[in-house]
């Protein structure tokens, strides 16, 4: 599937969860309906997959942990704060950098209008295939 369509199924998928469960609950709450949605749509989904640091030709558990991946290609990372800070899209930038991923989302759930919480981020030029 091309990685425009797999990124509108991701914004539809986030504006349904968000339309049944409006704001307040934890992120893992929008991040369980989130990959459930996307799964009936027939996409393969990893929540919480770990991601080492590759330093000195050695991989390395550092922690980090990305929220979710998406067809192998698109990264979702979910916040459920007050504000969208630098911090969170450094967070996702370096996600993309580490993983290989040119595009991600940033989706914060606390929002009255969840077209409000998603931000698109790209990490380097397009690819011609994911």
């Amino acid at each position: 599937m091309d990685i425009e369509k797999i990124a509108k199924e991701i914004v539809d998928s986030a504006i349904k969860v968000h339309r049944q469960l409006g704001p307040g609950l934890l992120e893992s709450a929008y991040q369980t309906c989130l990959a459930y949605e996307l799964t009936q749509r027939g996409l393969n989904v990893a929540c919480e997959l770990t991601l080492p640091i590759r330093y000195d030709g050695h991989e390395i558990e550092s922690g980090y942990r990305i929220d979710m991946l998406v067809e192998n290609c698109i990264i979702i990372e979910n916040k459920v704060v007050d504000q969208i800070t630098p911090v969170h899209e450094a967070q996702l930038l370096t996600y993309l950098k580490l993983k290989g991923c040119w595009l991600g989302f940033l989706i914060n759930w606390n929002v009255t209008k969840i077209k409000d919480g998603i931000k698109r981020y790209v990490s380097g030029p397009k690819p011609t295939s994911h």
